[in-house]
């Protein structure tokens, strides 16, 4: 990584650890990477690679697009971090150090855009979210163009029916996961939720 990016990650890494806990948009981060174009790289490394914990409105209904948030200054296991060297390396060798998306070659100058280098990431075929594993079967080469479009995406958005089926065939311990996030996206709803319980009990 060039020796400028490395400071502009390091500028906002300093910022987020000195606001934890408050909400920052768009242009105070820009401000804070030193006026960097590719500042939103940036933040998305803190998140992916280092693990902190920097919210999005993908993770909390009332966070804005644009708007950010660091809820702890203790880094969580990062995505990649889950999966080990020996799968990573067999992975990527068996798929060519190729995007199994867009053909991008790891170490080439994206064919989508000529100002990066191709980098490549491990991607899940079906996503965790949706049962997939962490299993080499399920694991495919990715390059950072096609990861950051794919970001909380899937190709098929599950319906309510279907969501509900997975989430009744889950485990107990998987299912305690599901409500912990939901209650974290949704805190508000979660209090009024629990409130009404109350209240229709003390009837």
């Amino acid at each position: 990584m060039a020796k400028g990016n490395t400071g502009a990650r390091a500028k906002l890494r300093t910022h987020f650890l000195g606001n934890i806990g408050r909400i920052m948009n768009s242009e105070e981060l820009f401000e804070a990477s030193g006026r960097t174009s590719e500042w939103a790289r940036r933040v998305r490394e803190l998140r992916n690679e280092e693990g902190y914990r920097i919210l999005t409105h993908h993770d909390r209904s009332d966070l804005k697009p644009g708007e950010y948030l660091l809820e702890t200054d203790k880094p969580q296991p990062a995505f990649a971090r889950t999966i080990s060297k020996e799968t990573r390396a067999f992975v990527l060798d068996r798929n060519g150090f190729t995007c199994q998306m867009c053909g991008a070659v790891a170490g080439e100058t994206h064919p989508y855009d000529s100002s990066r280098k191709t980098r490549l990431h491990l991607g899940h075929i079906i996503d965790k979210s949706m049962g997939g594993t962490d299993d080499a079967a399920n694991l495919r080469a990715i390059c950072s163009v096609c990861n950051e479009g794919a970001s909380n995406a899937t190709l098929m958005r599950p319906d309510l029916m279907k969501l509900l089926t997975q989430i009744r065939r889950a485990t107990s311990a998987d299912q305690l996961e599901v409500m912990k996030w939901l209650i974290g996206k949704f805190p508000k709803q979660a209090n009024e939720t629990t409130g009404k319980t109350h209240d229709s009990k003390s009837n």
